[in-house]
């Protein structure tokens, strides 16, 4: 083996490396945007349950749908983050997964679109039932 093959196989693998590491952020990034976009559901069943006694004004659904803004927002940066990291890395040897990566992508724009959905019909149609004594 030469001096220049072993160089390009360094290369490959330094790039194949830098690639996988790009990957595993972009899903990082994903989980981070599920659990934002989940404890913005969360805080909006938490105002739901709340007993009728209570008369306080709640901004609770306001801010589920922050969280949830946040996690769809999230997503679509780390999309983003994700493409120009990939074109920046030099090398044409290693082809990612385009296709899945966008699937995912908007598998969880998808979610995210339904969380807002969710939490905004539960802030607009949210009766509670006055418990008897």
């Amino acid at each position: 083996m030469t001096v220049d093959e072993e160089k390009l196989k360094q290369q490959n693998l330094s790039r194949a490396i830098d690639l996988s590491a790009n990957e595993r952020t972009f899903l990082a990034w994903m989980r981070a945007a599920i659990a934002l976009m989940g404890f913005g559901v969360v805080i909006v069943r938490l105002r739901v349950i709340q007993l009728p006694l209570q008369h306080r004004h709640t901004m609770g659904w306001k801010l589920g749908l922050i969280f949830s803004l946040v996690g769809l927002a999230t997503v679509l940066i780390s999309t983003k983050h994700y493409f120009t990291v990939r074109h920046q890395i030099d090398h044409d040897t290693y082809e990612p997964p385009d296709g899945m990566i966008l699937f995912f992508s908007f598998a969880l724009s998808l979610l995210g679109i339904g969380v807002i959905y969710v939490i905004l019909a539960s802030a607009q149609g949210s009766v509670t039932v006055p418990i008897p004594d």
